[in-house]
């Protein structure tokens, strides 16, 4: 078994970026990302400054919206609102996320439809969506990038392959099925009610793994020489994390598999910024 090295990924990711945001600097085009952020939740937090620092390393600028309300109020759904379509009607901003948790009573289904598809590089818009699964030209949510980059990233043949998605949520399951799909891989998408999960896991060349269940996928999930995608982030009581792989388990059987963490999720990160050059380069012919 060998591990897929999300980090070496992301670095030539982010070299890549660098050149391009170089270049439209030069055009004077200045890629800029814009994050709303409507809770003062920690782990967002630290999360947020790690995109920032990003960002600015390789040439984005980086605005973070902090949407403040005064206790005991939480930031509502009609303020996240208003400051997406400001951001989306911004000449300036090329991409435009808004980060998870919400406030509660507010959901992403929501206020993703207030992004611009233009500038959705977190793929949160439901058009983003739909324009994916028609097989057009959109950005698809970036952890569900990150699976796909990782793969080919290995040479991997997609074509005709049996890959198995555990997950159907629209940030990552659906989108990675559809991905998958859309590079001709003959796709079944599991879920809580999937009769004999493990069975079905069995057959797949490539399993992707996005339920939100640390070591759910056991030895027995695992087809001798298959790919596995770890896409969970489940955070342990130490403060680390762990996937929804067993990778103890998984290691001995799996040809491929990523490491929790530093396989998937760095990856993600250098996707949001390349969707974000992308982006910027659009406005050369959407304005």
């Amino acid at each position: 078994m060998s591990d897929i090295d999300g980090r070496a990924v992301a670095k030539a990711l982010r070299a890549e970026v660098a050149a391009e945001a170089a270049r439209l600097r030069a055009e004077g085009i200045v890629p800029t990302l814009a994050v709303v952020v409507p809770t003062d939740d920690e782990g967002t937090a630290w999360y947020v400054r790690s995109i920032r620092k990003a960002a600015e390393k390789e040439g984005i600028d980086c605005r973070v919206e902090h949407l403040k309300a005064a206790p005991p109020n939480s930031v509502g759904l009609d303020e996240i609102v208003a400051k997406l379509q400001e951001l989306s009607a911004d000449p300036a901003v090329h991409g435009v996320i808004c980060q998870t948790p919400l406030p509660e009573g507010v959901t992403l289904s929501q206020v993703g439809g207030y992004i611009s598809p233009f500038k959705d590089v977190d793929g949160a818009n439901s058009e983003s969506l739909g324009r994916l699964a028609a097989g057009l030209r959109t950005f698809a949510p970036a952890t569900a990038a990150a699976v796909l980059e990782l793969l080919k990233r290995e040479d991997l043949t997609l074509e005709g392959a049996k890959a198995v998605v555990v997950g159907r949520s629209t940030v990552v399951g659906k989108p990675a099925a559809l991905l998958l799909l859309n590079e001709s891989a003959t796709v079944t998408v599991c879920h809580s009610r999937t009769k004999d999960l493990a069975a079905v896991c069995r057959e797949a060349d490539v399993l992707v793994a996005a339920v939100g269940r640390a070591g759910m996928i056991g030895a027995d999930f695992v087809k001798p020489g298959a790919t596995v995608i770890d896409v969970g982030t489940n955070p342990t009581e130490d403060g680390g994390l762990v996937g929804d792989v067993d990778y103890e388990a998984v290691a001995p059987i799996a040809g491929r598999l990523t490491p929790v963490p530093g396989g998937v999720g760095p990856v993600t990160t250098a996707l949001l910024l390349r969707h974000t050059v992308v982006a910027a380069e659009l406005t050369k012919t959407h304005g």
